[in-house]
Parts: C-alpha cells; sequence; structure tokens
C-alpha cells in the first residue's frame, strides 16, 4: 500500500462528512463513451456540442433525439464497475460510522443507482425525460428502439432528454445540495474528473475554501495545487483498496 493511498485512508477515518464528486472517468471504466471521445457510426462527422443544445434541438429536434436514442442505446447494457461498487460500500460504512457521504456525478447514466448508492446528478439524467417548452416531467413509456418523437401530453410541445444542455443552467436543487455538501465536508474527492467545466470545478475550491482536505483519483492528473493527495489510478483500482481497508 503505498503512502498516497494510506493518507487518503487515515483522512476518510478521521472524516465526519465526506463529498465525492464523479465524473466521465468512472463510466469510462464500464465502457461508456466520454464526451471527448471521437464519435462513432452515423454520428461520427457530429460533435457532441453541436447536438447538446436547445438551439440544436428547436433547429433539428428529429436529428437530436435520434442521437439521444442511439446514446441510450450504447450505454443501455454498460454495467457498473469495481468503483462504483466500491463507493456504493462506502456509502454504507458511513451510515454505519455516524458519518455524511454525499455523492455527487457529472454522469447522466444509472451506474450509481444501479450499484446501489444514493447520488445526486448535476447534469441531469439520460433515462428521463422533459416537455422542451412547459418543462413537465414526462412520465408515460418511451420506445428506446425508435427515433419517433414524443408529444407533451399537456402543450403537445416536443419531449427532450432531462440532460442540461450546454447554454443551460444546472438544476437548481442539485446545485445548492452539491455546494452546501462541498462546504460541509472535512474531505471532498474528485473521481474522474477534469477539474475543468464549471461550475461543477468549482466545488472542490469551495470545500478547500472551508478547510477540507481534497483527494483527486485519477488516471491522468490535474496538476491541481489545491490537492492534497493524488491517487493516480483507475478509480475501480483504487477504489476497492479504500474501500477494503475501512470496511
Amino acid at each position: 500500500m503505498t503512502n498516497d493511498v494510506q493518507q487518503a485512508i487515515t483522512l476518510l477515518q478521521n472524516a465526519k462528512h465526506i463529498c465525492i464528486l464523479t465524473g466521465a472517468g468512472i463510466s469510462a471504466e464500464s465502457g461508456i463513451p466520454t464526451f471527448r471521445d471521437k464519435q462513432t457510426g452515423l454520428w461520427e462527422n457530429f460533435r457532441a456540442e453541436d447536438l447538446a443544445s436547445i438551439d440544436a434541438f428547436e433547429r433539428d429536434p428529429k436529428m437530436v433525439w435520434s442521437w439521444y436514442q442511439w446514446r441510450r442505446n450504447l450505454v443501455k447494457d454498460k454495467q457498473p464497475n469495481p468503483a462504483h461498487h466500491a463507493l456504493a460500500s462506502l456509502q454504507q460504512w458511513g451510515k454505519t460510522q455516524g458519518k455524511t457521504l454525499s455523492l455527487i456525478t457529472q454522469n447522466v447514466d444509472d451506474l450509481h443507482e444501479q450499484a446501489g448508492s444514493q447520488v445526486t446528478h448535476l447534469h441531469g439524467h439520460l433515462w428521463k425525460n422533459k416537455c422542451s417548452q412547459c418543462d413537465a416531467a414526462y412520465q408515460g413509456e418511451i420506445d428506446y428502439s425508435q427515433d419517433a418523437l414524443v408529444n407533451c401530453p399537456e402543450c403537445e410541445a416536443y419531449i427532450r432528454p432531462d440532460i442540461v444542455w450546454f447554454g443551460e443552467m444546472l438544476p437548481s436543487g442539485a446545485w445548492q445540495y452539491a455546494e452546501q455538501a462541498s462546504a460541509d465536508c472535512d474531505v471532498f474527492i474528485s473521481i474522474g474528473t477534469s477539474s475543468l467545466v464549471y461550475p461543477a470545478a468549482g466545488l472542490s475550491q469551495l470545500a478547500k475554501s472551508q478547510g477540507a482536505k481534497l483527494i483527486e483519483i485519477n488516471l491522468h492528473p490535474t496538476h491541481n495545487p489545491l490537492i492534497d493527495v493524488v491517487l493516480a489510478s483507475k478509480a475501480g483500482e483504487v477504489l476497492p483498496t479504500l474501500s477494503a481497508a475501512l470496511l
């Protein structure tokens, strides 16, 4: 066990409130492409940034909806990896120890939920939908194998994925929770995130400003000078080690 891993274990043992932010790297270990990955197949000539926006949806709703159907079919059979399961175990460990463990994700898949975690989604959820006009949550059935557009039963506008697109605000409730958890925690852990996408990237800075220790788990470290402990490893390798040492 390396000194960095032992230092992380000690910080977690002594913490009363642990806040964890996960990004695309943890899902990539389950085979889910990141936004930075080149598109494939029918979408290889499109950039994700040009499809994930309200402007794109208003311009060509069928194309954007079809792209999301394609994305859903890419991830529907993916399974939680050891990192997801370790986080679920850590959350349960926290409960038995009287600790608070707040899990927040920038990812839109449901792998944390599949592993048994309670998680707050900052950027929305790939498997939830809402009206593009009246914003009402859509509860009806959707055939994800089909590209046909769906109409809102309230106002007849098109249904869209309940995902935060470029230029849109984060859900206020989720963001307020993330800010409060970051401000209150003793230890803040960022996992598989580049720490470049704001406002989520500011959460670690908020935690640090309130005295928290920062742990980064990333195969490609960000070299953020604020980080106290850097674990340059796959989340699926280091998180089970941390979990096993604490349970």
